[in-house]
């Protein structure tokens, strides 16, 4: 797709969504490539134009320069930030929030501690996103292993055939001790996610290096 078309696509996506406010974020597009720069009201909004951007067909990789901007007056403490954390991961029944530790620095809520599943992971990241006064947040926290390699291989494969919206054969599954390697090749930016999406919502995954390439 022409970067001039592919830019007026991403600005409609962006106006179409009910949860960003477009007046203050600027698209730029090389080759396929977003930046995203400007500011808007909340770290969840941020969150959402970057989701926005990765479904517009064509793009092929984001550079995410978008700054969180809070009026003074609605500022938050690092302390009442880090309270109300705490307080949303015991909420969360999907959330074991006992293997979970919190740190706030001016914002930015750092997540640390281990899971067993990546789900659970996103979950607290996603939790995270909803407080006010949060900039951004680091999530490092760790999966827990031990599932042998070969059907963790075996899963991913098999999840990746399953659905009809990855062609499967064109992807290829290294697995390593719980390190997951997606190589191969995808026609959009959506069927890299969700081959990606497939290769961690199997146990035992710790990480995962996406080196799909979109064509």
């Amino acid at each position: 797709m022409d970067d001039k078309f592919l830019r007026q696509a991403i600005i409609d996506e962006l106006d179409f969504q009910p949860n960003i406010d477009p007046a203050h974020i600027g698209v730029a597009v090389e080759a396929g490539v977003v930046t995203l720069t400007g500011h808007v009201g909340s770290y969840a909004e941020k969150f959402a134009a970057e989701e926005a951007v990765k479904h517009v067909k064509g793009v092929k990789a984001i550079a995410q320069n978008i700054e969180v901007r809070y009026p003074n007056d609605k500022k938050t403490s690092d302390d009442e930030i880090a309270k109300r954390a705490i307080e949303i991961l015991d909420w969360d029944v999907s959330i074991p929030s006992e293997g979970i530790q919190v740190k706030v620095q001016k914002g930015w809520i750092t997540l640390s501690g281990e899971v067993e599943w990546h789900h659970q992971k996103l979950a607290a990241e996603s939790a995270m996103r909803k407080l006010s006064g949060v900039m951004g947040v680091f999530n490092q926290i760790l999966i827990k292993s031990g599932i042998e390699s070969g059907d963790v291989k075996k899963r991913i494969e098999e999840a990746l055939k399953r659905n009809a919206e990855v062609e499967a054969e064109q992807i290829h599954v290294f697995v390593s001790k719980g390190a997951v390697t997606l190589e191969g090749k995808v026609k959009s930016w959506y069927e890299r996610e969700l081959a990606e999406r497939a290769a961690w919502a199997v146990r035992g995954v710790q990480t995962v290096t996406d080196r799909i390439q979109i064509s």
